[in-house]
């Protein structure tokens, strides 16, 4: 059983695709630490950062689970955005469902609203989108 792991995983990650893995999870940070910003002052999350690792931290879960189980990073996945992008774009359809499960727990603050799915679909979808694009046109 361990091996299957290993292989699947083995199969799913290429070391060539960390510098994206890194820049997907800032850009996730980035985009609902700004949303959290908008909706409660600059001050309130400066005094509350629990608050704000709280806000993003179902999103991080989702995607370290979805984006290795769906290819975000899987050998080709740095080859071209023509992959990477697709393959950003599944990944955080399953990562935002994650997240919303997790909100919906009782033990996780925030909720889910039907505006907020759809909000917090769109704002991954075109940042990771945008980010990918923006890397490859960078190398």
């Amino acid at each position: 059983m361990a091996n299957a792991v290993a292989d699947f995983f083995h199969r799913r990650l290429d070391g060539r695709t960390v510098p994206m893995a890194v820049g997907d999870l800032l850009v996730i940070a980035a985009l609902f630490s700004a949303g959290t910003v908008h909706h409660n002052g600059v001050g309130f999350v400066v005094s509350n950062p629990g608050y704000l690792a709280g806000t993003i931290a179902p999103f991080f879960v989702g995607w370290v689970v979805a984006a290795p189980l769906l290819g975000a990073y899987a050998p080709g996945a740095a080859e071209s955005s023509k992959a990477a992008i697709p393959l950003a774009i599944r990944s955080w359809l399953l990562a935002d469902a994650i997240a919303m499960g997790l909100r919906a727990a009782p033990f996780v603050r925030g909720g889910v609203q039907v505006t907020f799915v759809l909000v917090s679909l769109g704002v991954g979808v075109v940042g990771l989108s945008l980010w990918r694009a923006l890397l490859f046109k960078l190398r």
